[in-house]
């Protein structure tokens, strides 16, 4: 079954191209051409949303800020005129997974978004012995199948970089990661990404693990690690 993806942007022109691109890709492609509309239309099958900034009424910001609060982790692409790190930072700090600047290439389109749909399926080697598809420290289990982070009883909701980047931390808890490390992984295939970006992320994975934040220990000067024996 082929992974669908709705396209949210004012401008139809924009959305045609888009639209015919990405089927021309396998992709099942819907189009909304307002946040309103794609908040109406979104249901559990899309796989991701490709999602203009600046729209009339409600912004693309907005909207995912929306989705995120209610814990929908569907992977997120913005696509905007701007291309300020302000503007950037300001996407991830909303829960966006990747930032597309207009005007832009189709096939950059293209292979970010085969990239972001990928990491799903990325199996990290770990030398963890309790699970073959899960990672478990005490009390916190990151499984690999499912893609959730569980504290106790409770699922947390992450997007889908907020996991990789834990998954990627947990995978190796004895090693540091420097940003660029982080960086070279989790976003290989998106040029505009900063060091800061990376501590915007890291910002929110630890607010929504609340009390259990230590398990990721940064280093001045060096970057993050997993530490396992946080608990």
């Amino acid at each position: 079954m082929s992974e669908k993806i709705l396209v949210v942007d004012d401008g139809k022109n924009i959305c045609e191209i888009l639209e015919f691109n990405l089927t021309n890709e396998g992709y099942d492609v819907e189009c909304a051409y307002s946040a309103e509309e794609a908040l109406a239309k979104l249901t559990p099958t899309h796989s991701l949303i490709l999602l203009d900034v600046m729209m009339g009424g409600m912004s693309g910001y907005k909207m995912a800020e929306s989705l995120r609060k209610e814990n929908n982790s569907i992977p997120i692409i913005f696509l905007t005129a701007k291309d300020q790190e302000n503007d950037m930072l300001t996407g991830f700090s909303v829960g966006g997974d990747d930032y597309i600047s207009k005007p832009f290439s189709v096939k950059e389109v293209i292979a970010r978004v085969k990239a972001l749909l990928k990491r799903s399926e990325v199996t990290h080697k770990t030398e963890n012995p309790v699970k073959k598809n899960q990672l478990v420290f005490d009390d916190l289990t990151i499984d690999l199948d499912t893609k959730e982070l569980i504290i106790g009883q409770d699922i947390i909701p992450l997007t889908r970089t907020e996991f990789d980047i834990i998954h990627l931390l947990a995978s190796n808890p004895s090693r540091i990661y420097e940003r660029e490390d982080i960086i070279d992984r989790i976003w290989k295939d998106s040029p505009y990404i900063t060091e800061r970006t990376v501590d915007v992320h890291i910002r929110r994975l630890r607010k929504k693990m609340g009390e259990k934040a230590a398990y990721i220990a940064s280093r001045p000067g060096y970057g993050y690690r997993f530490n396992e024996n946080a608990s």
